[in-house]
């Protein structure tokens, strides 16, 4: 290994610089640059089981593997179907959400149904590993534990023991001796991430890596990291709330759509497999503010409620919060209900809350939180087996939203009797169980709300 000069390395990026920057020039973030060594380091040194040949596309082999599943429905719901042999899943998430009572949980089953797991830990030793799994169930002899932090030895111990699925806990804590940075450094991650790929990849073992999350909430360590996987999984929650969303941000061999619930339990996570029925526990029954939307993730349809507060201000510049809703778009539906509905809302707080934690992106909720305004505002209650469904333009049009029929099922299976939907996506094939009425405007469903 030959050293050369001193570098600067982002710890955002991984963009290099030969002195030291305050701003990096290719990502924009403020004070990420660490001074490194630079080091010639070969890359990782794994013989492939077999030569790889140059062959036209129409010669190459594909090998109908079966997924292997991951004993949750949910789970397997946001791979796609369950875990690709030989890829690698890279969890990320808050210090305390369950990414390891997940994939510990996991390891449990693939163990006792699939084949050997090796569960391989930087941060705990046998012992704490064991303790923590005691709380959880029972294991059998087909999951092994192995605290080790050298990627060299992690290396030996997968290829000796050849197990169907590895677990690296956590991808920041390992390290290789060729380089002299420190664990957690952009050029450890990027290195180790390295080797975990071609082992993958070579011996067909399916490798999840756990990733800690930076202040901003993005996965720690440089975004080649992100690239180099197959899979990103993001585990989302609050610590105030026992539910947990696990979201898909990449998934190459599955949609990025996808969402599996799970609620933290005592002994570990629990799947939820009617998210709606949970969301939309306690609600309270005509009260001002409050309305019941549906949203689509992935392909599964998620009924929610949307609070708003509209408070009289005594400041200059009115705030505008919300959690779990875009803020702009909260923004642009302020302005909308201004401009087109004459409501003065440049003297009010406004306070949007999606109930239950979950982050929703989905703009067929826009011509929810604008009721929920206006419901707040003029302190009007809107029926409680009333739904609404559609986007919202800044003409003030209710737009056309995709996956009607399933929001709609959805509702009707929830006992929604009224539902309001885009004037667009009224067609005769809906359901009659209920009473759908198609608007065009927004001024027609405030009509109909008597929200005027």
């Amino acid at each position: 290994m030959s050293k050369k000069h001193t570098i600067y390395r982002c710890q955002n990026c991984g963009y290099i610089s030969y002195k030291w920057l305050g701003k990096c020039p290719a990502c924009g973030e403020w004070n990420t640059f660490v001074e490194e060594r630079e080091e010639v380091v070969h890359p990782s040194r794994l013989v492939n089981k077999e030569q790889n040949k140059i062959l036209p596309i129409n010669e190459v082999d594909i090998k109908d593997e079966e997924r292997i599943p991951t004993g949750y429905s949910e789970f397997d719901r946001v791979l796609g179907g369950g875990v690709v042999p030989g890829s690698l899943i890279l969890l990320g998430g808050s210090p305390g959400i369950g990414k390891s009572t997940l994939l510990l949980q996991t390891a449990n089953y693939i163990s006792t149904y699939e084949g050997k797991v090796l569960y391989i830990s930087g941060e705990e030793s046998q012992n704490q590993i064991k303790r923590r799994a005691n709380r959880i169930g029972t294991y059998s002899n087909n999951l092994y534990l192995f605290s080790e932090t050298n990627i060299n030895f992690i290396r030996e111990a997968i290829l000796n023991i050849s197990p169907q699925v590895a677990i690296i806990d956590s991808i920041q804590t390992l390290y290789s001796p060729e380089l002299e940075s420190a664990p957690g450094s952009v050029a450890q991650v990027r290195e180790c991430a390295n080797i975990l790929m071609i082992i993958a990849k070579n011996y067909n073992i399916s490798i999840f890596i756990i990733g800690h999350i930076t202040k901003s909430g993005n996965i720690a360590g440089p975004k080649a990291l992100e690239h180099i996987v197959d899979t990103v999984l993001y585990f989302e929650g609050e610590s105030y709330y026992s539910y947990r969303i696990l979201r898909a941000i990449k998934n190459r061999f599955g949609s990025t759509n996808e969402i599996g619930v799970f609620e933290m339990r005592g002994d570990g996570l629990e799947e939820v497999k009617d998210p709606s029925s949970i969301f939309l526990s306690g609600k309270p029954e005509e009260l001002s503010g409050s309305i019941i939307v549906a949203s689509i993730e992935g392909t599964r349809p998620i009924l929610l409620e949307v609070q708003a507060l509209v408070s009289y201000t005594n400041f200059s510049t009115p705030r505008r919060m919300s959690i779990g809703f875009d803020l702009n778009r909260l923004l642009l539906i302020s302005a909308v209900l201004e401009k087109k509905l004459d409501i003065p809302l440049n003297n009010y707080d406004i306070y949007v809350n999606i109930v239950g934690g979950l982050k929703v992106s989905d703009p067929a909720l826009d011509l929810g939180v604008a009721v929920a305004i206006a419901s707040s505002y003029h302190d009007v209650p809107i029926h409680s087996k009333t739904l609404v469904i559609g986007e919202l333009g800044l003409t003030g049009e209710v737009r056309s939203v995709q996956g009607i029929e399933k929001r709609i099922k959805e509702a009707e299976k929830l006992g929604y009797e009224q539902i309001i939907i885009p004037y667009y996506n009224l067609t005769e094939d809906l359901s009659k169980n209920s009473k759908i009425i198609g608007v065009e405007t927004l001024k027609e469903v405030f009509r109909l709300m008597s929200l005027e």
